[in-house]
């Protein structure tokens, strides 16, 4: 892929057509889960609608390396896992997770309290992204860690030696990755295995986690907030799994329909839906868009007239759209004020400084709070884009140069981490638009 990609403008341009169908790949957090929940199974397991991307790729092929059959159909979006019951291949292996955070959070709590001796490791920015909080719960648990440079990230290594008690505290300000991976994790003991937390973001993944858990056979108790257990004498079960379509990635394109004043359909996107981030939709609906579940997706439409209401609003539940509102916003009528995103800086890069720095470069107004962002109303001005190596940075602010002309996206080649064909399926939604 070319190392900058111009978003093309669409400003005054009239759309011949104003009704338009995407379709987005299957999810990543959903195929990162059920490709471990399918290793911890007993069986073989059939992953279908599955994503293949930089982190899935790297997913599996650490799967591959602890010694597991796992046979990838990328034309047919299909995986099947032969998992073993929670119970390992190899005692020993070397695993690298690229920068998937999923990979990084979750494998390393199973490996963690399995038996064996594993080095992991992963990319120049996975190593920067927070592991304490889990890594000192493992250890707490009986895992021996290695820290091969600095203590607490990647590098490390795992020397596994069961449940050495049965429950556990964790702090998930930082990633709610750490209570999924935990809570997938506790299945594996042999006794009850209770789980309290402090802090509440990212609850809609725990939500995702704790819904998948249960398809494949393994129920949460959950009677207090921010306390889970696990019972004892449940085994994860092989089955065929459908992914759903990535409702984060089909939110670029409601996004487009937002500010373009028109219509579109996602295929496959249904409510309710394990995706949180469906809550994006109903922000959009509060900014003066409409919603209809159709038999294809959900259809979303663009305001008939007018411009997208300004709006305060808590995105704890779908932060990673954080960034897509921040792209939009300088076309709302009004304010936007974007909260409970303070962890976004400890993410694929520091999103909140690299929003600041974005709206910065095009000339809009913002000013930073303790946990979000306020933006105001502008005409963005010609600017490149730094992505920082943040695929979510790449394709949020291609939304704002459809109608903001001389907005170049850096390193566009980042898309690859979820959506490696997003610019190319952006363009053919263009095209379609502007087609006689």
């Amino acid at each position: 892929m070319k190392s900058t990609y111009a978003v093309p403008c669409l400003a005054g341009e009239a759309l011949t057509h104003k009704v338009v169908s995407v379709n987005v790949p299957g999810s990543k957090s959903i195929t990162n889960r059920a490709l471990l929940l399918a290793m911890l199974a007993d069986g073989r397991s059939t992953l279908t609608g599955a994503l293949f991307s930089d982190d899935s790729r790297h997913f599996l092929k650490c799967l591959q390396d602890l010694g597991f059959s796992a046979v990838a159909d990328e034309a047919g979006k299909t995986i099947v896992v032969e998992g073993l019951g929670g119970r390992l291949p190899k005692e020993e292996a070397s695993l690298y997770v690229g920068s998937a955070g999923t990979a990084a959070r979750f494998l390393s709590a199973s490996l963690g309290v399995l038996e064996g001796t594993f080095h992991m490791d992963a990319s120049e920015q996975m190593r920067k992204r927070p592991m304490a909080p889990l890594l000192a719960s493992l250890a707490e648990l009986g895992c021996e860690i290695s820290f091969e440079e600095r203590e607490g990230y990647f590098p490390f290594t795992l020397k596994g030696h069961g449940f050495g008690k049965q429950n556990i505290r964790i702090n998930i300000d930082a990633s709610s990755q750490f209570l999924s991976a935990l809570l997938i994790a506790a299945a594996l003991s042999p006794e009850d295995f209770t789980i309290e937390t402090e802090g509440t973001h990212g609850m809609a993944y725990i939500e995702m986690t704790k819904k998948m858990m249960a398809q494949f056979g393994v129920r949460v108790d959950s009677q207090a907030p921010g306390r889970y257990t696990v019972p004892a004498g449940q085994h994860y079960q092989a089955l065929s799994y459908p992914v759903e379509p990535d409702i984060s990635a089909a939110c670029y394109f409601y996004g487009l329909a937002a500010i373009l004043g028109i219509s579109v359909t996602v295929a496959g996107v249904h409510e309710p839906s394990l995706q949180g981030d469906t809550a994006f939709l109903h922000i959009l609906e509060q900014m003066g868009c409409s919603l209809t579940d159709t038999e294809e997706g959900i259809c979303l439409t663009g305001p008939g007239t007018g411009r997208l209401h300004g709006i305060s609003v808590d995105m704890s539940a779908c932060s990673d759209q954080a960034i897509t509102l921040a792209a939009i916003a300088p076309f709302a009528s009004g304010p936007v004020s974007i909260t409970g995103i303070g962890h976004i800086r400890h993410q694929e890069s520091d999103r909140l400084a690299a929003i600041a720095e974005n709206l910065e470069a095009m000339g809009i107004a913002y000013e930073l709070l303790a946990d979000g962002i306020t933006i105001h109303p502008g005409t963005p001005r010609p600017a490149n884009i730094k992505t920082h190596d943040d695929h979510r940075l790449a394709m949020g602010f291609a939304l704002t140069g459809l109608l903001a002309d001389g907005i170049v996206i850096e390193d566009p080649g980042c898309c690859k981490k979820t959506f490696e064909n997003y610019f190319e399926v952006l363009e053919n939604t263009i095209i379609r638009l502007k087609q006689a």
